[in-house]
Protein backbone atom coordinates (compact mmCIF):
# COMPACT_ATOMS: atom_id res chain seq x y z
CA UNK A 1 0.00 0.00 0.00
CA UNK A 2 1.69 3.37 -1.06
CA UNK A 3 1.86 6.68 1.52
CA UNK A 4 -1.86 7.71 -0.21
CA UNK A 5 -3.09 4.62 1.02
CA UNK A 6 -1.96 4.49 4.22
CA UNK A 7 -3.14 7.99 4.64
CA UNK A 8 -6.53 7.84 3.54
CA UNK A 9 -7.05 4.06 3.29
CA UNK A 10 -7.99 1.42 1.27
CA UNK A 11 -10.25 0.24 -1.17
CA UNK A 12 -9.51 -3.35 -0.77
CA UNK A 13 -9.94 -3.52 3.01
CA UNK A 14 -11.59 -6.29 4.34
CA UNK A 15 -15.19 -5.60 5.81
CA UNK A 16 -15.92 -4.65 9.05
CA UNK A 17 -17.51 -7.78 11.48
CA UNK A 18 -20.80 -6.14 12.70
CA UNK A 19 -21.54 -6.90 16.37
CA UNK A 20 -24.86 -7.84 17.19
CA UNK A 21 -26.96 -5.84 19.82
CA UNK A 22 -26.40 -7.06 23.54
CA UNK A 23 -29.26 -8.90 24.89
CA UNK A 24 -30.05 -6.43 27.27
CA UNK A 25 -33.44 -7.14 29.78
CA UNK A 26 -34.89 -3.37 30.46
CA UNK A 27 -35.04 -3.48 34.07
CA UNK A 28 -38.36 -1.73 34.93
CA UNK A 29 -39.83 -3.29 38.48
CA UNK A 30 -39.22 -3.78 41.79
CA UNK A 31 -39.96 -7.72 41.25
CA UNK A 32 -37.39 -8.58 39.13
CA UNK A 33 -34.64 -7.79 41.56
CA UNK A 34 -35.77 -11.27 43.28
CA UNK A 35 -36.20 -12.73 39.92
CA UNK A 36 -32.55 -11.66 39.38
CA UNK A 37 -31.33 -12.73 43.16
CA UNK A 38 -33.26 -15.95 42.51
CA UNK A 39 -32.02 -16.60 38.85
CA UNK A 40 -28.19 -15.92 40.35
CA UNK A 41 -28.41 -19.01 42.13
CA UNK A 42 -28.03 -20.79 38.47
CA UNK A 43 -26.30 -18.35 35.97
CA UNK A 44 -24.34 -14.49 36.59
CA UNK A 45 -26.68 -11.82 36.80
CA UNK A 46 -25.27 -8.42 35.26
CA UNK A 47 -26.91 -5.01 36.06
CA UNK A 48 -26.03 -1.83 34.01
CA UNK A 49 -27.38 1.27 35.81
CA UNK A 50 -27.08 4.30 33.29
CA UNK A 51 -27.79 7.76 33.12
CA UNK A 52 -29.68 8.65 29.63
CA UNK A 53 -28.11 12.33 30.47
CA UNK A 54 -25.15 11.83 31.15
CA UNK A 55 -22.10 11.75 28.29
CA UNK A 56 -19.86 9.96 30.73
CA UNK A 57 -22.11 7.45 31.04
CA UNK A 58 -23.15 6.97 27.05
CA UNK A 59 -18.97 6.76 26.89
CA UNK A 60 -18.92 3.88 29.55
CA UNK A 61 -22.01 1.91 28.48
CA UNK A 62 -20.66 2.00 24.33
CA UNK A 63 -16.99 0.60 25.41
CA UNK A 64 -19.45 -1.72 27.92
CA UNK A 65 -20.69 -3.03 24.81
CA UNK A 66 -18.07 -2.80 21.89
CA UNK A 67 -16.24 -4.88 24.47
CA UNK A 68 -18.19 -7.80 25.57
CA UNK A 69 -17.68 -10.60 24.49
CA UNK A 70 -19.92 -13.40 26.67
CA UNK A 71 -22.47 -15.79 24.92
CA UNK A 72 -26.07 -15.37 26.12
CA UNK A 73 -26.89 -18.18 27.69
CA UNK A 74 -23.97 -17.18 29.88
CA UNK A 75 -25.30 -14.38 31.51
CA UNK A 76 -28.58 -12.08 31.99
CA UNK A 77 -27.97 -8.83 31.04
CA UNK A 78 -30.28 -6.12 33.13
CA UNK A 79 -30.28 -2.15 31.59
CA UNK A 80 -31.67 0.11 34.30
CA UNK A 81 -32.54 3.49 33.28
CA UNK A 82 -31.36 5.68 36.47
CA UNK A 83 -33.55 8.41 35.37
CA UNK A 84 -37.11 6.76 34.66
CA UNK A 85 -36.29 4.44 38.04
CA UNK A 86 -34.54 6.17 40.55
CA UNK A 87 -36.98 3.76 43.19
CA UNK A 88 -35.54 0.48 41.35
CA UNK A 89 -31.52 2.23 41.67
CA UNK A 90 -31.88 2.94 45.53
CA UNK A 91 -33.25 -1.01 46.13
CA UNK A 92 -30.84 -2.00 44.40
CA UNK A 93 -28.45 -0.41 46.34
CA UNK A 94 -30.00 -2.05 49.48
CA UNK A 95 -30.72 -5.45 48.04
CA UNK A 96 -27.18 -6.16 46.84
CA UNK A 97 -25.55 -4.15 49.25
CA UNK A 98 -23.81 -1.75 46.93
CA UNK A 99 -23.33 2.42 47.11
CA UNK A 100 -25.20 3.96 44.48
CA UNK A 101 -23.27 5.15 41.43
CA UNK A 102 -23.84 6.14 37.87
CA UNK A 103 -22.58 4.71 35.66
CA UNK A 104 -22.64 1.44 37.70
CA UNK A 105 -21.91 -2.20 37.19
CA UNK A 106 -22.98 -4.71 38.86
CA UNK A 107 -22.49 -9.04 39.07
CA UNK A 108 -24.44 -10.87 40.98
CA UNK A 109 -24.03 -14.99 41.75
CA UNK A 110 -25.63 -16.70 44.56
CA UNK A 111 -27.72 -13.62 45.23
CA UNK A 112 -25.29 -11.85 46.34
CA UNK A 113 -22.75 -8.92 44.51
CA UNK A 114 -19.18 -10.60 43.85
CA UNK A 115 -18.36 -7.55 41.72
CA UNK A 116 -19.26 -4.40 41.11
CA UNK A 117 -17.66 -0.97 39.23
CA UNK A 118 -18.48 2.44 38.06
CA UNK A 119 -17.39 4.85 35.12
CA UNK A 120 -14.22 4.15 33.52
CA UNK A 121 -13.81 0.83 36.10
CA UNK A 122 -16.49 -0.98 34.00
CA UNK A 123 -15.06 -3.74 31.86
CA UNK A 124 -17.28 -6.31 30.45
CA UNK A 125 -14.16 -8.18 30.75
CA UNK A 126 -14.39 -9.54 34.31
CA UNK A 127 -17.58 -11.30 33.06
CA UNK A 128 -14.94 -14.19 32.56
CA UNK A 129 -14.28 -14.22 36.16
CA UNK A 130 -18.17 -14.78 37.22
CA UNK A 131 -19.21 -17.28 34.55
Amino acid sequence: MGLFGKIFGSEDKEPKEEKQALPWQELKSLEQLDTIAEASKGKTQAIFKHSTRCGISRMVIKNFESSFDVSENQVDLYYLDLLNHRDISSEIAAKFQVYHESPQFIVIRNGETVHHASHSAIDAQVLHQFI
